[in-house]
């Protein structure tokens, strides 16, 4: 007696300048696991399926570097959850100036999502998503080097770039390229076969339990909005890191009260002023940690801390990881 067919089909949404790992990552995830499938059962009923859908009917999607991908199908093919990949970029500013000329893909994600399609977005494709107001009042995540520029654009969104994946009201968000590699191998498990996501996620290498994107965020690099008073309160803190610094005393620097420097930072940092200051403190740590041998009581002295232990569960809790830990991982090595 035959054994009935199960079908899941994964649909990735054709993007101008779309990241290849995006895309080629997780069509690949799909023909292993169906592979693996295959191979733990040559009778398998089991049909794992990837199609481009597109909104403009182009019959070919042109990804990052030029490379042409395709077929592009009709979105009205049936589809188990879409996937919206990340755009390449040059800045923030970049990121949204592209997003203008999506108008056609933001459209049918909102007719895709009255369909009852799940929708997920990789990297900065959850601009898409919250573009056609699908992500407000919903948590969410992106590429920890866009946090600024995305709550700027969307205030209704509660972003945590800290986490590598956020899924809330059916929609889901990952942080860059790679994370939604593990994002699909969660869903394989959960929709699929455990076993068989398990077994695919050690042939390739991905481990899908990492959670965190926080000890990868380097706030040197990310975009935050370009501000006078932001710039007067970045020098000056830049310059006296290494000592106790007040609100007050910070304030009385830039001119201002308290109360506005408050107001300031909820709205260009999304934190206070004291939890700005430890993002900082924790960033120097983290580039001293990887650029040198100092001992740890030696780099919590420089960050402007005097206990050694509270500035280690600090930098446990801001980056998932103890500070030895994070210098076997990132510190610079000799060629």
């Amino acid at each position: 007696m035959s054994r009935a067919e199960r079908r899941f089909t994964l649909g990735l949404l054709a993007v101008e300048d779309a990241m290849l790992t995006a895309v080629v990552g997780p069509m690949e995830i799909i023909r292993v696991a169906q592979k693996l499938a295959q191979v733990r059962d040559p009778a398998t009923p089991l049909r794992l399926d990837t199609v481009l859908v597109g909104a403009r009917g182009e019959r070919q999607m042109a990804g990052c570097g030029g490379l042409a991908l395709g077929p592009v199908l009709s979105p009205d093919h049936p589809l188990d959850l879409l996937l919206v990949p990340g755009y390449m970029h040059a800045s923030g500013a970049d990121a949204l100036r592209k997003l203008e000329r999506m108008g056609p893909e933001i459209e049918l994600l909102r007719a895709l999502n009255l369909r009852g399609v799940p929708l997920a977005a990789s990297c900065c494709g959850a601009f898409l998503l919250a573009e056609a107001g699908l992500l407000d009042g919903l948590q969410a995540t992106t590429s920890w080097w866009l946090d600024g520029v995305f709550r700027k654009r969307y205030p209704k969104v509660r972003m945590d770039v800290e986490r590598m994946y956020v899924e809330d009201g059916g929609v889901a968000t990952t942080g860059a390229s790679t994370a939604i590699l593990g994002y699909v191998l969660r869903v394989l498990a959960r929709q699929v076969d455990a076993d068989l996501a398990q077994m695919t996620a050690r042939m390739l290498l991905i481990d899908p339990d990492r959670q965190s994107q926080a000890p990868y965020i380097s706030l040197a690099l990310s975009e935050r909005p370009r501000h006078s008073l932001s710039e007067k309160v970045e020098q000056f803190l830049q310059r006296e890191l290494h000592r106790d610094i007040s609100v007050g005393e910070l304030a009385g620097h830039c001119g201002t009260s308290e109360r506005s420097l408050l107001r300031h930072f909820r709205q260009h940092y999304g934190v206070s002023p004291l939890a700005h200051i430890q993002h900082l403190r924790v960033e120097r740590a983290k580039a001293l940690l990887e650029s040198t041998l100092l001992s740890f009581d030696e780099i919590v002295e420089r960050c402007g801390y005097s206990d050694p232990s509270s500035f280690r569960k600090l930098f446990k809790r801001a980056t998932s990881l103890t500070p030895a830990d994070y210098r076997e991982r990132f510190r610079l090595r000799p060629h």
